[in-house]
């Protein structure tokens, strides 16, 4: 081989010797250059493998909920009055490994512009609207469904106690990658649903604790039901959205239980390409997924509550504990309240207690205006004469406890 190259060597004249080697660069960098997009085209393809490989390892996070403990209240967990401070470590205490964040009264409105303002989702009539409301058990509910569309995770109100952590939610029949949000019954009594009080709340979801993965359609149809419900109601009563007045039924089906439950069942039927109503989860004996949805029975949120085969918090399924002592809210929004008779929902869904209700009601509207107010003025002394007594009472106690008596 060196003798030949030595041959051919003596044959090349001296200046195509020494410019070879160049025109060898030459030739070779012509032929990287016509095969660059083969080159590229390699190298992309495993750069793309590469991230598909990276996205298909994150799938499984991705596909089951994050891991965040979200409450909203008036105040800082740092600020939280004993009961509060002591209900709301049980979601902490059984869930270790989650994230816990309060949004309060100080901090909401940040958290509204930070992700629907022109840097988020860029929905400014959702700012608008949360900033022109008033009436604190709307914001609430709004903002629960919000924060659940950005993050994700479990929302629960400042009074529910946790009482089995979040990997007891999930039956083992389904694994999370099944499941895109989690609720419980809380009012199962169809059998009112053509009552004229208690027909929107006799079949309801229970919405003071629920579980969504991020970005849910759900969330994001249920929120603008509620802004075009706002609108109407500011509508009808000719008054800005800031000035409405709302009673508790009409709380309860435009942003509360029954609006929830609504959008949940809507969302459902979209999703099974077939009508999915009430019946589907009357008496339920155990969970149904239906749609993406894991319903769970009566006992796993809304244990205790005294109705709807609700059974007590000492049963298995039973998840968290309601107390009730942040539901002051009605205050600011009465129910009705018959003159004579008070409020139907003290029956508890008591069909024989609710039978009487209607019939005493019924049998007062029937009487003599004259005599309906009679009636309605001994029922006010009666009342007065009670809290007299009450105060009697108690100042007899403190005579008694300070020694004069």
């Amino acid at each position: 081989m060196q003798a030949t190259t030595t041959q051919l060597g003596g044959r090349l004249p001296k200046q195509i010797q020494r410019a070879l080697p160049v025109y060898i660069g030459l030739i070779l960098l012509i032929v990287f250059i016509s095969n660059v997009d083969t080159f590229q085209s390699t190298f992309t393809s495993h750069s793309v493998s590469r991230r598909e490989v990276a996205k298909h390892s994150n799938s499984h996070e991705e596909n089951t909920f994050p891991k965040k403990i979200w409450q909203t209240w008036k105040v800082d967990p740092l600020r939280f009055e004993e009961r509060d401070r002591t209900v709301a470590q049980t979601w902490t205490t059984k869930n270790p490994s989650y994230r816990y964040e309060v949004l309060t009264d100080d901090n909401d409105l940040y958290y509204v512009e930070t992700h629907f303002g022109p840097h988020g989702l860029n929905r400014p009539d959702i700012v608008d609207m949360y900033r022109t409301l008033t009436a604190r058990i709307i914001k609430a509910d709004l903002l629960r469904y919000l924060i659940m569309y950005v993050e994700g995770g479990i929302y629960t109100d400042i009074d529910v106690e946790a009482l089995r952590p979040f990997d007891r939610f999930i039956p083992d029949r389904w694994t999370e990658e099944q499941v895109d949000m989690i609720v419980g019954v809380e009012i199962d009594q169809p059998e009112f649903v053509n009552h004229e009080i208690l027909g929107k709340k006799s079949q309801s979801f229970c919405q003071w604790t629920f579980v969504c993965k991020p970005r849910l359609p759900v969330m994001m149809r249920l929120v603008d039901n509620i802004m075009k419900w706002l609108s109407d109601v500011a509508k009808r009563q000719r008054v800005p959205i800031s000035e409405i007045v709302l009673d508790f039924d009409e709380v309860i089906s435009g942003t509360g239980p029954s609006a929830f439950t609504n959008a949940i069942l809507a969302e459902m039927t979209a999703r099974e390409g077939s009508p999915v109503t009430w019946d589907n989860f009357h008496k339920m004996a155990e969970s149904k997924l239906v749609g993406g949805v894991l319903v769970l029975t009566v006992e796993a949120f809304a244990a205790g509550t005294g109705h709807s085969d609700s059974g007590n918090h000492n049963a298995r399924a039973a998840l968290v504990k309601h107390h009730f002592h942040a539901s002051g809210w009605p205050l600011n929004h009465p129910r009705y309240n018959h003159p004579i008779y008070g409020e139907v929902e003290k029956c508890n869904w008591d069909a024989e207690c609710i039978r009487a209700w209607d019939e005493n009601k019924k049998a007062f509207e029937s009487l003599p205006a004259e005599e309906q107010s009679k009636q309605i003025a001994v029922k006010e002394a009666f009342a007065i004469k009670e809290a007299l007594d009450e105060q009697v009472a108690l100042l007899d106690g403190a005579f008694a406890e300070a020694g004069f008596i």
